[in-house]
């Protein structure tokens, strides 16, 4: 079965883990199928969204590699939701109520007071239509609720949930056109699917209520719903997403060297029982993608486990893959000793630097002769790319050193750090002089 899916975002903000986690797997059920992935901006919220946040959005998914096959923006199919709305009017399953916020909230306390559900009594169905136009007449604008049928449980088959089910009895009837003639998310979303055609509803468990009262707004509307599934939210370390890593702009893992591939993969396998593991490409994971293994507990997001997964990613990447963003001069040979010890690429020109110089070393005074007879010893020895080996078994020989106190003070002087790639590779790319400059005090 192909299947179309939809990420629907509302450009009031900027995309967080949480958000990408929804796109990740819409975009990899579509493409699994060899189906498409749409971008629909719920955008109905005209005095929150923005053109700007719009734009960060598609360039976040862009950045991932998310790319989507069509974009559609719910303000522009206002027109389509005002006829859905009329029908179910005209079929007795969507009406008109003159309550202002205060009203209903005072009702709201008294249920609760009573001990009742604070679910809306319906006192609109009962006003004439003498009573609806004195209302209209005195300038009060109506919202519009749809009806809920309350005769037994709404039921369906989760994709990640297995069988679940709501009772609409225990819910108000939604509120799907605000007395400003703005649309709220209820109708504008089912109608956006039966027209775009969406055959697959993935997102997470805070709209399983949402959903079975969507799934009487199908059947009102002689459509056939999609599959739904919906997944646990993603949690933090702490409990809740984080405030940090977790919940900043896709801007932000930018700015910290993260790759995109790196959380596409994370995100892929979050929830699973399946290993995150270092891919390549979005090929691999759209191969192994499948819903039905997804748990429905929440699974937790570690920035920590993505600066791992990150780290892991980088010590694969080709150098065709990094060329663009590598200092100037640094080609195939150091990148492939250098990015071993890097967690993002960006580190990759403090290695550079390091290679190329200046390099500050301080010298312990029982190390000062030690190392003129390095400088020595490099100064005789034939260069070649066993050079590192040379020198050391002639040091270890000449000075009876082994161990840290034979290698250490050559790499403190030589790179001014304790640690970091292979000295053997490391001292082919510094080079003959600057070893020999390095070495001397």
């Amino acid at each position: 079965m192909t299947a179309v899916t939809r990420f629907a975002p509302s450009p009031t903000g900027r995309l967080h883990v949480g958000n990408i986690f929804t796109a990740v797997h819409n975009f990899l059920t579509a493409k699994k199928a060899g189906g498409r992935f749409l971008l629909r901006l719920d955008d109905t919220d005209r005095a929150r969204s923005t053109e700007a946040f719009a734009q960060a959005i598609r360039d976040d998914i862009a950045w991932l590699g998310l790319t989507p096959d069509a974009e559609v923006k719910q303000s522009d199919r206002f027109a389509a939701y005002d006829a859905a709305l009329a029908k179910l009017h005209a079929a007795g399953r969507a009406y008109p109520c003159y309550e202002s916020p205060e009203e209903l909230d005072i009702k709201r306390k008294v249920q609760l007071s009573r001990g009742l559900p604070p679910v809306y009594d319906r006192a609109a169905l009962k006003l004439t239509d003498t009573e609806r136009a004195r209302l209209e007449g005195e300038g009060i604008r109506p919202h519009w609720r749809f009806k809920l049928d309350h005769d037994g449980h709404v039921e369906w088959d989760d994709l990640i949930r297995g069988h679940s089910h709501i009772d609409p009895a225990s819910l108000s009837d939604p509120v799907v056109r605000r007395a400003d003639g703005g649309y709220l998310y209820m109708l504008p979303s089912v109608v956006d699917d039966i027209d775009l055609g969406i055959t697959h509803v993935v997102r997470g468990e805070d709209h399983v209520a949402n959903s079975g009262i969507q799934l009487q707004m199908f059947a009102a509307l002689g459509a056939t719903p999609p599959k739904l599934a919906h997944f646990g939210l993603l949690t933090s370390v702490d409990g809740e997403l984080s405030k940090r890593l977790g919940s900043a702009g896709m801007d932000a893992l930018r700015e910290a060297g993260i790759e995109p591939i790196a959380v596409v993969a994370m995100l892929a396998r979050l929830g699973t029982a399946d290993a995150v593991e270092p891919v390549a490409s979005l090929d691999s994971l759209i191969a192994g993608h499948d819903l039905s293994r997804l748990g429905n507990t929440h699974p937790r997001f570690d920035p920590a486990e993505l600066q791992h997964l990150n780290a892991r990613i980088v010590h694969q990447l080709p150098f065709e893959a990094v060329r663009d963003r590598l200092p100037g001069g640094m080609d195939t040979a150091a990148w492939e000793v250098i990015r071993a010890n890097l967690t993002t690429v960006g580190e990759a020109a403090d290695w550079w630097q390091v290679v190329e110089g200046p390099v500050t070393a301080e010298v312990a005074p029982e190390d000062a002769a030690y190392l003129a007879e390095a400088r020595a010893t490099i100064a005789e020895l034939p260069w070649g790319a066993d050079i590192w080996q040379a020198l050391v078994e002639r040091l270890k020989a000449s000075t009876g050193r082994k161990g840290k106190p034979l290698f250490l003070p050559l790499r403190r002087a030589l790179t001014g750090r304790d640690h970091g790639p292979e000295m053997a590779a490391l001292l082919s790319l510094i080079g003959r002089a600057r070893a020999l400059e390095r070495l001397t005090f």
